[in-house]
């Protein structure tokens, strides 16, 4: 299984290089499949949606396909997905993105699915494949309400945290509780800025950065 857990997407050239070797391809010969559900519950300007998809774009990608699971049947995302050379999580409410990989059964598909495509997640995306969600933990870090799931389980792909937006001025107490809140947490945590992912490879653990983050636990 190859990850590539990103705060803000395929912010530089570091991470972007990464996604690339990750691939095995140029990316002109790639099929990349976004999946923008986690943006569904979340209220005012999308510019950061619309960043992420344009910077797919600029990229060079043979195709970028565009599946929100929570608007369609399995029979319509899965051989979409299938398609894909690289599966893209995008950002947005975490709980409610959790909700609806599970009621869509992505949850199922997806171990099958990465057995020879990449998973990108952004923000959201990154914080889905964790053990637990940490809901409450993360509530206080981000005050994002919790839309469904209270069951707090994450899809269990790695066996860390993903604390995304640390030092963004768009998320200030990310970084100002980020030490108290972590001493809650027994889990392994990765907190990483916008400039930062965690690359794992069927276990392996690397962080590639041209930004700051900090491993606790």
């Amino acid at each position: 299984m190859k990850l590539l857990l990103t705060s803000g997407g395929l912010e530089n050239k570091i991470i972007i290089d990464t996604l690339r070797d990750l691939i095995g391809k140029d990316f002109k010969d790639a099929k990349l499949v976004f999946i923008p559900t986690a943006a569904n519950v979340e209220v005012g300007d999308k510019w950061w949606l619309i960043s992420d998809l344009a910077k797919c774009r600029e990229l060079g990608f043979k195709e970028v396909d565009i599946m929100d699971i929570a608007a369609v049947s399995k029979d319509i995302w899965k051989p979409r997905l299938e398609n894909a050379d690289v599966i893209m999580v995008g950002g947005g409410n975490t709980s409610y993105l959790m909700g609806q990989i599970k009621k869509s059964g992505l949850a199922k598909a997806l171990p099958d699915l990465l057995k020879s495509r990449v998973y990108v997640g952004i923000s959201a995306g990154s914080m889905v494949v964790s053990p637990n969600l940490r809901e409450k933990e993360m509530q206080r870090l981000y005050e994002e309400p919790i839309a469904e799931d209270a069951t707090n389980e994450g899809l269990g792909f790695v066996d860390f945290l993903v604390v995304p937006h640390m030092n963004s001025p768009f998320f200030p107490r990310a970084a100002e509780l980020i030490d108290e809140v972590a001493k809650d947490i027994d889990t392994p945590l990765y907190a990483i800025d916008d400039q930062t992912a965690v690359k794992v490879v069927d276990g392996k653990i690397e962080v590639v950065s041209g930004g700051k983050w900090r491993r606790f636990n």
